[in-house]
């Protein structure tokens, strides 16, 4: 993260109850991580031709664009290899509800756009930590590869921030990622648990 660059505390923390319950679920897991994979390296594409002309920030989004697309192709693999089809499957509806606290005047429905896929990024981050802990004893490959994807996760939400400051002064955004993580934190409560990566909790939570 460049100097200057903002941050907030997690105001959601999910508990490792998610991650067990998640265990039996692990097929769909992946098959969502693949859709969520092509989602992001999609969206990073729009974004090259939304920010203002920034040379490292755009190179550095641009392979982030990349490297989406080579998680996209590493879980086809391991989708392949377990015998899971890749097929069309519902959203969990975390991304759409998040996207509801977005503002609509044009420069800050960017920068709370970019401030969203740096929350995704960090609630990813998060999430994968978890499974990759609680699969290892029924699926070692699956671990691996959720612990492998972990930093790009972490790099990924340090990058949205930086480039969130091409377009609104860092302590502006600190303010404004505060106030959409409390959103995300009411979205995931909301939701109910599913086999999905951004699901809410368990019902014993």
């Amino acid at each position: 993260m460049t100097a200057g660059a903002p941050s907030a505390p997690p105001t959601f923390v999910t508990p490792p109850s998610w991650a067990r319950a998640q265990r039996v679920h692990l097929d769909e897991l992946l098959l969502e991580q693949a859709h969520l994979e092509k989602k992001a390296a999609a969206g990073a594409v729009a974004f090259l031709f939304r920010l203002p002309v920034e040379p490292r920030l755009h190179r550095q989004l641009s392979a982030l664009a990349r490297e989406e697309l080579v998680h996209f192709e590493r879980t086809l693999k391991l989708l392949q290899e377990r015998g899971v089809a890749f097929e069309a499957q519902a959203s969990s509806g975390y991304a759409e509800q998040l996207k509801k606290g977005v503002r609509r005047q044009h420069r800050d429905r960017l920068v709370d756009e970019l401030l969203v896929a740096a929350l995704i990024e960090r609630r990813s981050h998060e999430r994968m930590t978890l499974l990759s802990e609680f699969a290892c004893g029924d699926a070692p490959e699956v671990a691996r590869f959720y612990a492998e994807l972990c930093p790009a996760e972490e790099r990924h939400e340090s990058l949205y921030l930086d480039l969130a400051t091409l377009v609104l002064d860092a302590d502006a955004i600190q303010q404004r990622y505060l106030e959409l993580s409390e959103h995300e934190a009411g979205v995931l409560r909301g939701l109910p648990f599913a086999p999905r990566l951004h699901s809410g909790l368990p019902g014993e939570e």
